[in-house]
Parts: structure tokens; C-alpha cells; sequence
């Protein structure tokens, strides 16, 4: 699934001292553990759903609203009306709902479709060019080291997505440093060791003190030890803490100090959950940050799915990934053709 990153070989790692900037000198170096080789191999794991039947499990509440309503229908306005009222429902959005029902109704006449699975068919069809330009490869090896900030609120899944992509990277041959910089919400640095840990990456971290540090001390790492991926994690907040956001907008100003042109990518974890929430979440921080990317979380079990439909008509940020569970695998690129299927199949 992840065949869209650009591999190219793993760097070099120079065996060089842990970096210590001037703006923090305590900040602490917690370096990727030793594999003990000795270690009893791990049993087979039992079989696992594959990706997609994982996405339409997920996504199986949103489906049943809108697949439903074509099953022995008329082709009239109550057939609209009630597609109207489950796209609204799906959160797909006022702007993004008016859109698909106007540009289906005139298909429908223009290739004089009398049939109910012919108009869905058609939906699919406009569904897949809505959310098509949201899919977006995120390149890997353009630069030295790829350096990544990656926010959003409290909740939506940020540091456990973070330590998801770095297990991910390294399937592709990049080394990774993480830098712990959500310095506010107890136990997220603990939590992020847990992830360097489980993944051997090393992570960057402090006490307490200035993420913007923390973040200067992990991309200067990265330059000096080769490394591929620099991850910056920060702290969660609500676009409406604008002094909090204030500080997000510093730690891009001392990453560029850092490192001229980072950070390169810089995602907004959001939870598919929130509805239209996410929506004003992706304004705001994109008004503040200039996002280049996002990752939406939790879209299993949720009759919301269609919070993908608002973003590609309001804000049409590339959805570098989505996520439809807590394992590893359930998180995994965005295709816009999958996700129509999983929905209107």
C-alpha cells in the first residue's frame, strides 16, 4: 500500500556526538535500542483482513446511508431529498452536498438515466472527481533529512499516528529521528518514547522547557547523523487558543533556522470523528501553518465519512493518509478510487 513513496537507498549515519543547541542544553538524546538478535522469533500472525475489506468495515456506516437509498428507488426529488439529508448527515457539508446533487441531477438528465443504479453509479463517478485531487504521493529522499511538524488538537491521534509513520518509513528504507516537542500534555513524551522504543528510532526529548528547542536540537541530529525523516511532534490545541498557535507558527520559524526551507511537510492530524469540526480545525491551522498535507484518523465506525467531501470542495488540502483502527496496517494512503468503492459499493 505504501508503494508511493520514492525509495532510494538508506544514508550513511556518521558516527557523530548527540547535537546540543545553545537554545537547549538539557535536551535529552534517547537513542534507538540494540535488537537483540537471540530473541525467539515471534508465532505467525493469524490472518488479517486486507486493507480494503478493513476500509469498507470502517466506513460501513456512511455506506449504509447513502447505498441504501438507492435499492428499489424512484428517480424523482424525494430520491434527492433524502441523498440531500444523508450527505448532510455524513458531514460531507452544505457546500460539497449542493455541489453532488447539482451536478448529478444534470447527468441524469443529460444521459437520461432511469435506472437507480445508474444514478449511484454516477455518484461514484462524481464522488471520484471531487475527491480525486486529494490524492497525493508524499515523496521520500528529496531532501536531507525530510523534516516533518506535525499537529493538531488534543485527541485526534497525533502521537500515535507519528509513531505509525516512522514504523511505515522504515519499511522504506528511511531512518528516523522523532523530537518530542508536545511539552504541555502530560505523559506525550513518555508516550512518544514508547513508540521510539517499540520501533528502535531514536527520540529527541526534554523535561520541560521550549519546543521550538527541542525541534531546533532534532533537524540539526538529523543533518549531522545523515538521518532521513525528521518528525516533530507538537503539543495539541485548539484553533481558537491563539496564543498556542502563536507558538506552532514560532516552532516553524526556528525549524527554518534549523534548516533552510523547513520544515518541508507540515501535516494536521485530524479525527474523521469531529465531523465538521475537522473542517474548521483544517482552516485554521492551514491559515496559520500553510499546510501541505493531512492525515484523518478514526474514520472506522463512524457514520462520517463524508467529512473528505467538504475538505476537497472548501479547503483541498492533499490527504496524505486515513486510518481506520489502532494497528499499524490500519493506517495507510489515501486513494480516492478505494474510498469511493468502500462507500458506494
Amino acid at each position: 500500500m505504501f508503494s508511493f513513496f520514492k525509495k532510494k537507498p538508506a544514508a550513511v549515519v556518521p558516527e557523530v556526538a548527540p547535537i546540543a543547541s545553545a537554545l537547549a542544553p538539557q535536551t535529552e538524546v534517547v537513542a534507538a535500542p540494540e535488537v537483540d538478535a537471540s530473541s525467539p522469533a515471534s508465532p505467525e500472525p493469524t490472518p488479517a483482513l486486507s486493507w480494503m475489506e478493513r476500509l469498507k468495515k470502517g466506513l460501513a456506516k456512511t455506506s449504509n446511508n447513502l447505498s441504501t437509498l438507492f435499492i428499489g428507488a424512484r428517480i424523482d426529488e424525494d430520491l434527492y431529498e433524502e441523498l440531500e439529508a444523508a450527505l448532510l448527515t455524513s458531514d460531507a457539508g452544505v457546500e460539497a452536498t449542493l455541489y453532488l446533487l447539482e451536478q448529478l441531477k444534470r447527468r441524469v438528465k443529460e444521459e437520461k438515466l432511469t435506472q437507480a443504479d445508474q444514478v449511484k453509479s454516477a455518484l461514484k463517478a462524481l464522488l471520484l472527481e471531487l475527491l480525486s485531487p486529494l490524492q497525493k504521493p508524499l515523496e521520500l529522499g528529496r531532501h536531507q533529512p525530510l523534516v516533518m511538524m506535525i499537529s493538531g488538537v488534543n485527541g485526534a491521534g497525533k502521537t500515535t499516528t507519528i509513531g505509525k509513520l516512522a514504523k511505515h518509513m522504515q519499511a522504506h528504507q528511511q531512518s528516523v529521528v522523532l523530537a518530542a516537542g508536545d511539552t504541555f500534555r502530560a505523559a506525550a513524551r513518555e508516550q512518544l518514547m514508547v513508540w521510539g522504543e517499540r520501533n528502535q528510532v531514536t527520540v529527541i526529548a526534554q523535561e520541560s522547557g521550549d519546543p521550538a528547542a527541542v525541534a531546533f536540537d532534532a533537524v540539526s541530529s538529523a543533518k549531522a547523523r545523515g538521518t532521513d525523516v525528521a518528525m516533530i511532534d507538537t503539543a495539541g490545541r485548539l484553533p481558537t487558543q491563539l496564543h498556542l498557535m502563536e507558538e506552532l507558527k514560532k516552532i516553524k520559524r526556528v525549524i527554518a533556522k534549523a534548516m533552510e526551507g523547513a520544515p518541508q511537510e507540515i501535516l494536521l492530524v485530524i479525527d474523521g470523528n469531529t465531523g465538521q469540526n475537522a473542517l474548521a480545525q483544517v482552516k485554521a491551522f492551514d491559515d496559520a501553518l500553510q499546510l501541505t498535507g493531512l492525515i484523518i484518523t478514526k474514520l472506522d465506525g463512524t457514520a462520517k465519512g463524508g467529512i473528505l467531501a467538504a475538505i476537497a470542495k472548501t479547503r483541498p488540502i492533499p490527504v496524505y493518509f486515513i486510518g481506520v483502527g489502532e494497528q499499524i496496517e490500519d493506517l495507510q494512503a489515501f486513494n480516492a478510487e478505494e474510498f469511493v468503492n468502500a462507500l458506494l459499493d
